[in-house]
């Protein structure tokens, strides 16, 4: 009989699953990227239950690449859910993405049971040892008591100091493992409590408040400006006597600031977050502090008397005049029709649509050569955290990953994508993520048990406004470039290295899925499916056919920026 002394009523019993999804759900985090299996299934879906939206992807690697822009564009981290072994070793491309280009991101995974380790079994990895070079910090929940301290240190620390990757390692026979569901809220809230207060940052915004921008940091000050002197780069680092570098590293980007690009009397002030890195570069001035901090304090310092060199000062007038013809330069090859396509004239299209666009401006994901290359210079950016390219690593494959990610954190932008059709091609298949699959029972045609379609009812992909644009020049720089010495040996008669199938339908491939494609090799016809495409606001891809002589190996990697 209820209500008997003695008595007791049924205590409902939570999981290692659950728990971790509360875990992360209280810490704030609204969107995960990943791929399920087993064991960390139920996890995704109980985190789904509690209102943080899975991304799905059908690599580990894109929603790797996902999870680093993600928290790049949102200044929170970026969560990427993995099985275990293979899966975790697909992830770490994105946790070392991230981990590089200093962005916070946490990869969470799966691992066998800790009582079979050593014993073979399923997927088993040491997984922690695995991703010891590609991430700031690394826990494992050895037990479910374990989650909540665990999940709140990898996110804490993702964005402590200077943000980067971190990782949990979840064993499978935790997440089975049951605890009542009072005792979870109680470590939690001791968890929450217990949290150092120190790590937990706000969003880090990378400000390069400079007149010449690093490749991502383009838009901050909008490239038309007055004062932006990204058309005159080896003018504006070769004269300059003090550089005052904000949110960016002195790497190979910025030529390590040595000669002979920089002078050799130069003198670097360096804004970082992180003291280690200004040891290691040994600035003349080190400022040790975040970026938007430091900057608002300076501002404060010189704003009634601030250090302004005069629109007639020499210096000033050098780099405006070199910008104007340099621009004007390369406006006398983009006004030119060429076809079959060279570089210049889509981009040339593309960059006029953009423009055509107004605010707010679409977020532009580039990669690929030349074509990443010959956009930084083209492509005008406008507004701040609109450019994601392949970054301080150089990464190639990030496209549809960056495509996904920028079109959730910013659901009212456009997204546009202008890439080779080599990096297209690492991540080509995620196009489905972005485009309509099927919307009733009756078309499913995968291998999943129908009470779930009874369940769910209606089964769609996500409708993100994405348009990819691929230059199709039939290879890695061009397809096979050898000259005739070169083609000799037992297998002279296998395709070059560089190649791929000519002509290849890549606009057919988003058409599988539901979504448009466009197959363009004139001036109109590639302005009348931009016009389309960005009216429609749907998943596109448009197959730009390029003249495979037009480019060059490296595409302008001598250049390096």
């Amino acid at each position: 009989m209820a209500g008997g002394d003695g008595d007791e009523s049924p205590r409902t019993k939570v999981d290692g699953n659950t728990l971790a999804a509360m875990c992360l759900a209280r810490a704030g985090v609204d969107k995960m990227f990943g791929v399920v299996g087993i064991p960390v299934t139920t996890l995704a879906n109980r985190a789904v239950a509690l209102g943080v939206r899975f991304i799905a992807f059908h690599n580990e690697q894109s929603a790797g690449y996902a999870a680093s822009a993600y928290g790049y564009l949102i200044g929170r981290p970026g969560v990427l859910l993995t099985v275990s072994g293979p899966g975790c070793v697909h992830g770490l491309a994105g946790l070392s993405n991230a981990q590089i280009n200093a962005w916070p991101m946490v990869m969470i995974s799966g691992s066998s049971e800790q009582s079979y380790v050593g014993r073979g079994d399923f997927q088993e990895l040491n997984q922690l040892a695995a991703v010891e070079s590609f991430a700031k910090y690394s826990a494992k929940a050895t037990d479910i008591s374990k989650i909540p301290t665990s999940v709140f240190s990898v996110i804490d620390w993702a964005v402590a100091g200077r943000p980067g990757g971190t990782y949990l390692d979840i064993p499978s026979d935790v997440l089975r493992q049951t605890i009542e569901e009072s005792e979870a809220e109680r470590l939690i809230t001791e968890a929450l409590n217990s949290r150092n207060k120190d790590l937990i940052a706000k969003p880090k915004w990378k400000v390069r408040n400079s007149i010449l921008p690093t490749p991502m940091g383009k838009g901050l000050l909008p490239d038309t400006h007055e004062l932006a002197a990204t058309a005159a780069r080896s003018l504006a680092i070769g004269k300059c006597d003090v550089a005052l570098v904000v949110g960016a590293r002195l790497n190979w980007l910025l030529h390590f600031g040595e000669p002979p690009r920089w002078s050799k009397d130069v003198k670097f002030i360096l804004v970082d977050v992180c003291k280690e890195e200004i040891e290691l570069r040994n600035p003349t001035l080190g400022i040790v502090g975040d970026a938007k901090d430091v900057v608002g304090l300076i501002h404060k310092e010189i704003k009634d008397d601030p250090f302004v060199l005069g629109k007639n000062h020499p210096w000033v007038g050098d780099i405006q005049r070199k910008v104007k013809d340099n621009v004007a330069k390369m406006e006398a090859q983009l006004v030119k029709d060429v076809v079959p396509f060279n570089f210049m004239t889509p981009m040339r299209i593309i960059r006029d649509a953009i423009s055509g666009i107004g605010s707010p401006a679409p977020i532009l994901v580039s990669e690929g050569a030349n074509t990443m290359d010959v956009g930084r210079a083209v492509l005008v950016q406008t507004e701040p955290r609109t450019r994601l390219d392949a970054g301080t690593w150089g990464t190639m494959g990030v496209g549809l990953g960056y495509c996904i990610a920028a079109a959730v954190a910013e659901p009212d932008r456009l997204v546009v994508a202008v890439e080779g059709d080599s990096g297209f091609g690492f991540s080509a298949m995620e196009v489905e993520v972005s485009g309509p699959v099927f919307t009733t029972k009756s078309s499913i045609a995968l291998p999943l048990p129908l009470p779930l379609f009874d369940s769910i009812k209606t089964l769609v992909r996500y409708q993100l406004p994405v348009v990819v644009i691929v230059f199709n020049n039939g290879g890695v720089y061009g397809g096979d470039r050898r000259n005739p010495e070169e083609i000799t040996g037992p297998h002279k008669d296998d395709p070059a290295p560089t190649s791929f199938v000519p002509g290849a339908a890549y606009h057919i491939l988003l058409e599988a899925f539901g979504g448009k494609g466009y197959l363009v090799g004139t001036p109109d016809e590639l302005k009348s499916a931009l016009d389309r495409s960005f009216s429609s606001r749907k998943p596109t891809v448009i197959n730009v056919t390029i003249d495979p002589y037009a480019g060059a190996e490296s595409g302008r990697m001598q250049h390096r920026n």
